[in-house]
């Protein structure tokens, strides 16, 4: 009996993760549409999984950079550069991409006055200063309130401190990283349980019915991170791989886009694109640095959202937008996704600072992030799923790049 109770557990936790994950979106799509009060219990399944992933992001990101940088060997290329780039320039085109298609499928708001105790960034100054005070945050502060943004800093200067240490000490720190990693590939392995949990409790407390009035703006959101997740972060890909850039894209947003579609969280979805980065064979070195950084500077979801939205309240207020004004507020819009992560409420509360461009009084940007949050339920999943998904998307493109011109000169 315990023979056959082991075997169904090893079959269990050795399936196919995406398999099992669809199996769960299935089931809570079925749960919520055949018993409300039942979806509404599981969804404790879902609190617990993303709760689990948040709780354990933070160490894993400090632990495997901190191993990574210190035992990095000298000459050895660990390719973060052509990385950020790749973030920026998807950051800066999504801008573009909202800005194109705002203009094509201008959006009109219905404002009324809203009421809301968060305060939003006065200026890009404020967010400057914020990600500023954000990278000398107290080390366990940043670690009991995940502020990776200060993790990482500390991650990177106690790495190139321990380069200098001696191989037992190094040992430990690889073993550390083994034990951490261990304990996320257990916690990934409950996500078809945790999806199942979040789809059932979704869909039974807040359905889509309340979306329809808002259809339209939702469109062009969602329409705008399809064309930056199908058509230019492929274009991008392809630049650094020369060669079809699709099945790596769809690998990226199966496996990590569908997950960060449900969990909402970049922060969460941190150990799935670390799992996924070690099943691809990516460079340790690289993708424990680039993943945990993507997650606070590759932005393209929300630049998204800070562009639509905005030119969605200066087509309310019937204010020009000229070929200028335009380049300026997707400048405007990306640096403003890039400091999202550091800012309470994310890209939605950076949309005033890019209202504040076109003279938009605060209350009246207020009402705009009130629009946002009343749509969010799709928006953010949509956000955080690509925004997630271009970060092991870039990773894996630019390391396969680099095994591919390493091949070449081997060969040659």
């Amino acid at each position: 009996m315990e023979k056959r109770s082991s075997t169904l557990i090893a079959r269990l936790f050795g399936g196919s993760l995406v398999k099992q994950i669809m199996i769960g979106l299935v089931a809570g799509i079925a749960l919520a549409w055949f018993s409300k009060d039942t979806a509404l219990a599981v969804g404790l399944f879902g609190t617990l999984f993303v709760s689990a992933l948040k709780a354990v992001a933070p160490l894993l990101v400090l632990v495997l950079v901190i191993a990574s940088i210190a035992n990095h060997k000298q000459g050895h290329k660990s390719n973060i550069r052509p990385i950020i780039l790749l973030y920026l320039l998807s950051t800066f085109f999504a801008a573009v991409v909202a800005v194109v298609c705002s203009h094509l499928y201008p959006q009109v708001l219905t404002l009324s006055a809203a009421q809301t105790e968060i305060t939003p960034p006065s200026g890009i100054l404020e967010v400057l200063n914020g990600l500023l005070m954000s990278m000398v945050a107290n080390p366990f502060d940043a670690l009991m309130h995940a502020n990776y943004i200060g993790i990482l800093v500390w991650a990177i200067g106690l790495g190139i401190a321990f380069r200098h240490s001696s191989d037992t000490t190094k040992q430990l720190l690889n073993d550390a990283s083994d034990a951490v990693t261990w304990v996320v590939r257990i916690v990934i392995r409950c996500a078809p349980l945790g999806i199942f949990g979040l789809v059932a409790s979704i869909l039974a407390s807040t359905g889509f019915s309340a979306l329809w009035d808002y259809a339209h703006l939702l469109m062009l959101l969602i329409g705008c991170m399809l064309l930056m997740a199908l058509v230019f972060n492929p274009i991008l890909v392809w630049w650094k791989i020369r060669r079809n850039p699709y099945p790596l894209v769809f690998t990226c947003l199966r496996e990590s886009g569908v997950t960060a579609f449900f969990t909402r969280s970049s922060a969460a979805n941190i150990p799935v694109n670390m799992a996924l980065a070690k099943r691809l064979n990516l460079d340790e070195d690289t993708y424990s640095v680039s993943i945990p950084l993507g997650a606070t500077i590759s932005m393209a979801g929300a630049s998204i959202t800070i562009t639509v939205l905005t030119l969605a309240a200066v087509n309310t207020l019937g204010i020009h937008v000229d070929v200028p004004t335009a380049v300026l507020l997707s400048l405007v819009a990306s640096l403003c996704a890039c400091g999202a992560s550091g800012v309470a409420g994310g890209s939605l509360l950076l949309i005033p600072v890019a209202c504040n461009m076109f003279g938009i009084p605060n209350d009246v940007a207020m009402q705009v992030v009130a629009v946002g949050f009343i749509i969010g339920v799709l928006q953010d999943s949509a956000e955080t799923a690509l925004n997630s998904s271009t970060d092991i998307l870039f990773t894996a493109a630019v390391c396969q790049a680099e095994d591919q011109r390493a091949a070449a000169k081997s060969l040659s």
